[in-house]
């Protein structure tokens, strides 16, 4: 199969290699789309010490399954689905606290095992969730990302009424703004420096847009600020946008290295309650559901690229030209094409 080959940080080759083989309890999955992140950028980089390199990077993929291990009774072959990369290990604190999203000893496909960026992929069948019929290749591809911010949803007080400001029109962005505007907001304000993704913001439903927060002219500021962006300079500023009794939601990934400067006294005399939100819990199949219920994310998806074009893909995600990018590994496969075949031909039959 063809596959994109992270081979050192900072190198990243097209490669013809192997197929995989499933496990007991995994199964093949012919790819269909998988969707570029900022953690992949951070693979590329090696910036993340969990990484074992060579690696396919790729968690946010979607695809066919076209082979399945000797234990496995659930997805069947020739299903659609999506998968969850993170596998918590169950074993430790905060998996047995059901914080599995904290695990110490998680594994995850695409950042500590091979991903999707390739033909095919072998993956645990418990992490595989089947997409209803009719359901958008776009859309199926964001099943992962939507997941991220469904948990970011879950992390915050709903109050019907309420006015939120989100930093930043990025795919994570605009998907929060999503969630928020459907879960019972007055408002929703997007900022962003890009022009060109405000258009989007105000095309996917945002109530106000500006480059620059100080142009929305709330007084009293927001009863919930979330950042999307994870810069520093969007955290701090949005801090101080939280009207008193607010929240401030930490859902873009910062730099490590990185320290915000904010006063403590402000959160104490505002009472201010400052939340976190990592990754995915228990927000895959509730955004397989949203998206099968008629929230349309498909604009998010700005480009759809073959595999040859990964350096293409890193250079728009680079440049912030565009929305979401999909890669997408072009040579039918007969596996899928004859599994289609039968399956044609028992609807006859019925």
């Amino acid at each position: 199969m063809r596959a994109v080959v992270v081979t050192q940080p900072g190198s990243a080759e097209l490669a013809v290699i192997p197929d995989p083989s499933p496990g007991p309890s995994e199964v093949v999955v012919r790819v269909s789309s998988c969707g570029l992140c900022g953690t992949d950028m951070h693979i590329l980089g090696g910036e993340l010490p969990s990484v074992p390199y060579p690696l396919i990077p790729g968690h946010e993929l979607t695809g066919v399954v076209v082979e399945a291990g000797k234990d496995v009774l659930f997805p069947a072959v020739g299903q659609r689905v999506a998968v969850d990369p993170n596998t918590p290990c169950g074993a430790c604190h905060y998996c047995r606290i059901g914080r599995g999203n904290l695990c110490e000893h998680y594994t995850a496909v695409g950042v500590t095992r091979n991903g999707g960026f390739a033909e095919y992929v072998a993956v645990p069948a418990a992490r595989c969730h089947v997409l209803p019929d009719g359901l958008s290749e776009a859309a199926a591809g964001l099943v992962e990302p939507l997941s991220c911010a469904v948990h970011g949803l879950s992390r915050l007080p709903r109050r019907p009424g309420e006015h939120y400001l989100v930093y930043g029109a990025g795919t994570m962005g605009l998907m929060m703004a999503a969630l928020v505007g459907n879960a019972g907001a007055a408002s929703v304000s997007v900022v962003d420096p890009n022009v060109r993704r405000l258009e989007l913001a105000r095309r996917m439903g945002a109530d106000a847009t500006a480059a620059n927060a100080d142009e929305l002219g709330r007084e009293h500021g927001f009863e919930v600020v979330i950042d999307a962006t994870g810069v520093i300079a969007a955290i701090e500023d949005g801090l101080g946008r939280v009207r008193k009794g607010g929240t401030f939601l930490q859902f873009g990934v910062a730099d490590p290295a990185r320290r915000a400067t904010f006063s403590p006294f402000m959160v104490y005399n505002r009472e201010i309650d400052i939340i976190g939100s990592m990754a995915v819990h228990n927000g895959f199949q509730p955004a397989v559901e949203i998206l099968a219920g008629g929230l349309d994310l498909d604009p998010l998806v700005s480009d759809v690229l073959p595999l040859e074009s990964f350096d293409e893909a890193v250079a728009l995600f680079r440049a912030g030209t565009g929305q979401k990018i999909h890669l997408a590994p072009q040579a039918e496969d007969p596996r899928t094409a004859a599994i289609r075949s039968a399956a044609t031909v028992a609807d006859a039959a019925s």
